[in-house]
């Protein structure tokens, strides 16, 4: 390689480390030097090159999380999955850098451990038909923690409460009993 295409290439790699484009829908973190030095807002921004970087990327549009299904046992000792989503926010690129490591992450499980947490005092019937309740509940608790996230958590959707395969056979041969005891019943008399 010849010198000028050695300082071309240079050139290059400076100009892209010193423009940035922070897009619309998004702030990006600056550091100096490994220190928080500002949010970057949507727009042209130029950087010291080599002093300072855009570390963190974050994204301030609503984002939509999928919770993974989970095992938890109703207080009538229901075996159940649950699944669900959750809708937040970034209110605070600082605070979503710094303030937690991963927000997306720590949504999720608190989402995951408050859901279990709910289901465990209700029965089966209850977990079922209050859903409602369950979604309030477990907005209020992850707002409540992550208030030093910069997250505002908008809301929490239950997608599906599922009894285990084996509970679902059992409950359907208790009812068909049921069935045939009535049946039994209304015949004798």
């Amino acid at each position: 390689m010849t010198a000028v295409t050695i300082f071309v290439l240079l050139l290059i790699f400076v100009v892209s480390k010193t423009a940035v484009i922070v897009p619309m829908r998004g702030n990006f973190i600056k550091e100096r030097l490994g220190k928080f030095a500002g949010v970057m807002r949507p727009g042209f921004h130029i950087l010291i090159p080599f002093f300072e970087k855009a570390a963190y990327k974050r994204e301030i549009r609503e984002q939509v999380m999928d919770v993974p299904p989970q095992s938890c046992i109703t207080r009538d000792n229901i075996q159940v999955q649950v699944d669900g989503l959750v809708y937040l926010k970034v209110i605070d690129a600082v605070n979503a850098s710094y303030g937690i490591e991963d927000y997306r992450i720590a949504a999720v499980n608190l989402a995951q451990t408050t859901m279990r947490s709910e289901i465990g005092k209700l029965t089966l019937h209850e977990s079922l038909s209050e859903r409602e309740r369950l979604n309030e509940a477990v907005v209020r608790e992850i707002d409540k923690a992550s208030e030093t996230w910069g997250i505002k958590v908008l809301r929490y959707e239950i997608m599906n409460i599922r009894p285990t395969e084996h509970m679902i056979n059992t409950l359907e041969k208790q009812m068909e009993a049921e069935r045939e005891a009535t049946e039994h019943k209304f015949r004798s008399e």
